[in-house]
């Protein structure tokens, strides 16, 4: 492919909405973030990691179900669907996915749409200089909408938006400077994020085990100094059976002498202690007075950096 992944560009979380008139507001999907690579040969999708997930969704490899642009690079997320809303879990449990077998199975039981809200670059042209009402225009014109893919929408009253996404258990709202450009790996105000839903990605540091298989996850996040701090521990959550295997023998291989937070954990009696590679995402209510989260539900494994994406930054 002729053309480089690039690191897409990232909101910054707020607890209330922009003053302006030159603000929209976007639903903020649960799913994984992902951009669309097509050369006008070759078409890639690649994650917010850089990670190729192209053979986990063949059905965009007809590129003309979906763009009419002879090349393109598109942004936007990938959400699969539990009972009537997106689910974090369920679109992991496709992306995850390396057998080609698994991956055939799953195209028809595990379906997706790709959620388009940017383009960086059409028609052998990169478009990211743009202000984002002229991306927003270009993308009307070459997104072909149907089964596979959707536009996000605009709404011009991002609280009435975000009153709505509540009351339908929804993530959030995303905000979005119509005057804004688009700039790879950056993350600033031009975008902002609010959460209706309390969620964030943190590392394990132990585990516990109930007759040999792992059933909770001692977790923790970064502080700017660097030292890992404990916030709770999590056994329940959307996490199969056979997840909770496949993660008891992930763990076997990271095994430490010593705990790697810098507090100390309130369960730890019976921890074993894990190098603070594996990263979860986690369901939360609230914080407790002692820093520690209030009922966590563990949503999925990811594939998030530990000491990229696991800061006290998410709160």
């Amino acid at each position: 492919m002729n053309l480089t992944p690039l690191v897409p560009f990232e909101p910054i979380v707020c607890d209330r909405g922009p003053d302006g008139g030159n603000w929209i507001a976007q639903i903020k999907w649960d799913g994984v973030r992902m951009l669309a690579y097509h050369d006008g040969k070759e078409t890639r999708l690649i994650n917010r990691k850089r990670n190729d997930r192209t053979m986990q969704y063949p059905e965009f490899q007809r590129t003309q179900d979906y763009c009419s642009a002879s090349s393109f690079i598109l942004d936007g997320e990938m959400i699969a669907f539990d009972a009537n809303k997106p689910s974090f879990h369920e679109v992991m449990r496709r992306d995850g996915l390396r057998r080609s077998g698994s991956i055939e199975t799953a195209v028809r039981t595990i379906p997706v749409v790709y959620m388009i809200f940017d383009i960086l670059y059409l028609d052998g042209q990169w478009v990211m200089d743009r202000p984002l009402t002229d991306r927003q225009r270009l993308l009307e014109q070459a997104v072909l909408p149907g089964s596979h893919a959707q536009l996000t929408a605009n709404f011009p009253d991002g609280d009435a938006l975000f009153a709505a996404m509540k009351e339908r258990g929804m993530e959030g709202v995303v905000y979005k400077d119509l005057t804004s450009l688009y700039t790879p790996d950056a993350k600033d105000g031009r975008w902002r994020k609010r959460k209706i839903t309390r969620d964030l990605y943190a590392v394990v540091g132990g585990v516990t085990y109930r007759d040999g298989t792992v059933n909770a996850l001692l977790l923790g996040l970064y502080a700017p100094s660097g030292q890992l701090h404990y916030i709770g521990h999590a056994g329940t959550g959307k996490l199969s059976h056979a997840e909770w295997g496949e993660l008891t023998r992930t763990v076997a291989g990271l095994r430490a002498a010593a705990s790697p937070f810098a507090n100390v954990p309130s369960r730890n009696r019976d921890a074993v202690w894990v190098e603070p590679r594996l990263v979860v995402k986690v369901n939360y209510l609230e914080w407790t007075e002692g820093g520690t989260m209030r009922q966590p539900s563990i949503q999925a494994v990811t594939e998030a950096v530990a000491s990229a994406d696991c800061g006290m930054d998410q709160v």
